[in-house]
């Protein structure tokens, strides 16, 4: 059986790819939009967002789950149907007349992106034998980043070409015929197990932690850290936190077997895993406002020279994949934060003189850091995974990254506009305009801490290859 899947593996790839580009373009394609449908649906800026961090949100709340039904009743199963699931919301989102049905539109989308984000790792991994993992979950990796730093440019295009809804409309096709050709290439399987418990309790306990902590951390800069309802949102999530924990452990059948946590490798990676976008993301959001605020250049420029970060990433991740395959993923891991964390020092001296070649190799620096780490990172984590396992395993991989967006996006920004109110003196919302100098010194300090939290992760790895070797 494993040599016919083993025959069929790229093809099976070129199938399994098509998830990731679309479901992480998906998450950063609206924000380019937002004005446009902002004024098309007649409501505020902040009220629009919404359409952004539902999506998000949904995503983070239900791919444990997902990981969770592929291995009782099928990775391929739970995969190809979130195609449908996604073209469907797409659907919905096209012939959207109001906010409110646009935002249950982006859930639909958001479920169907959940379901096949939350098997790709691990058909992946039963597709391919141990030493070709690291170069496909390298391409993996590649998808990952491409569709998520090609959303904004190609959004902008679309936009200004046609209208916002056919950022929407084009997933529809795409949709169609990775469904078809998923049930055509992908591997037959059986599920692992046939009984029908589920732990309801334990995803009720989840989702409810995931909402009210992901809308805490995404609403704390607009409502105030201190506003009564962001301080519920977190006391909510850390109490869903422990019950959570207390029941998956009695649980008979639990959403998640704590016992995957045991292996310290296992720890060390995700966490790192979570750090690299963590920085990743305070790079998103920080640098276009250094290009266009502090330095004036144009969108599109800016958007040219933001490309380094998802080309870089897409050229380096299959290569590292590879490499890793042959030597080792660990010392991998190791170099990719090092790389990382000289890209973000190199970006924290940048000035309103640097040249775009600066800036572009800075931005580059972090590019190839990532798509060294990625992918064998990722082939570490699923080969510690137990096969019976591998989707639940695949979808804390997945949900680690989703969190680690958000946190990048929290932590930069509540970071920037506090070094800014503190070196001019009063509370910063926003760049001020006509004093650059308060915004580069934010960044600076931004950009270094992100560095230091890099090294700290690349430590962390270093100790345990030792201790391990």
């Amino acid at each position: 059986m494993n040599e016919e899947i083993y025959k069929n593996r790229w093809r099976i790839l070129a199938v399994v790819l098509i998830s990731p580009f679309m479901g992480n373009i998906d998450s950063s394609i609206v924000n380019i939009a937002l004005p446009v449908m902002s004024n098309h649906l007649g409501v505020e800026i902040n009220s629009i967002q919404w359409v952004v961090t539902s999506y998000l949100i949904v995503i983070s709340a239900s791919i444990l789950i997902f990981g969770k039904l592929s291995d009782k009743f099928g990775k391929v199963v739970i995969f190809n149907y979130g195609f449908l699931i996604f073209g469907f919301g797409s659907f919905l989102c096209t012939i959207s007349k109001s906010l409110s049905f646009l935002v249950f539109s982006r859930i639909i989308q958001a479920i169907g992106a959940a379901m096949f984000m939350s098997a790709n790792q691990a058909i992946i991994v039963v597709s391919f034998p141990k030493e070709e993992r690291g170069r496909a979950l390298g391409l993996l990796g590649s998808s990952v980043a491409i569709g998520t730093m090609l959303g904004p440019p190609l959004g902008g295009i679309m936009v200004q070409i046609f209208n916002w809804q056919s950022i929407f409309l084009i997933n529809i096709p795409i949709s169609i015929f990775a469904f078809i050709a998923g049930k055509f290439i992908l591997p037959k399987e059986k599920a692992n197990e046939v009984s029908l418990n589920f732990d309801l309790k334990g995803a009720f306990l989840f989702i409810l932690l995931i909402v009210s902590l992901f809308w805490a951390l995404l609403s704390g800069e607009t409502i105030g850290w201190s506003n009564n309802k962001i301080i519920i949102g977190f006391i909510i999530s850390i109490l869903c936190g422990l019950s959570f924990f207390f029941t998956e452990k009695t649980s008979k059948n639990p959403m998640i077997d704590f016992s995957i946590f045991h292996n310290k490798l296992f720890n060390i990676s995700i966490l790192c895993a979570f750090i690299s976008f963590l920085c990743m993301f305070c790079v998103n959001i920080i640098q276009p406002f250094y290009l266009q605020s502090a330095r004036s250049i144009s969108p599109a420029v800016s958007g040219i020279i933001m490309l380094f970060i998802p080309v870089s990433t897409a050229i380096v991740a299959p290569l590292s994949g590879y490499i890793s395959d042959k030597i080792g993923a660990k010392i991998f891991t190791v170099f990719g934060l090092f790389t990382m964390a000289s890209g973000l020092c190199a970006m924290a001296f940048l000035n309103l003189k640097s040249s775009y070649v600066q800036i572009a190799i800075s931005i580059a620096l972090m590019g190839i850091g990532n798509g060294m780490f990625q992918s064998p990172n990722n082939s570490i984590v699923m080969s510690l995974a137990p096969k019976n396992k591998l989707g639940i395993v695949g979808s804390i991989n997945g949900l680690v990254r989703n969190i680690g967006m958000v946190s990048g996006i929290t932590f930069s920004v509540a970071l920037l506009y506090n070094r800014m109110s503190s070196k001019i003196g009063y509370k910063v919302t926003g760049f001020v305009q006509g004093r650059p100098d308060i915004f580069l010194y934010g960044m600076k300090v931004v950009y270094l801490f992100a560095a230091f939290i890099c090294i700290v992760g690349m430590i962390l790895t270093i100790l345990r290859i030792v201790k391990r070797d």
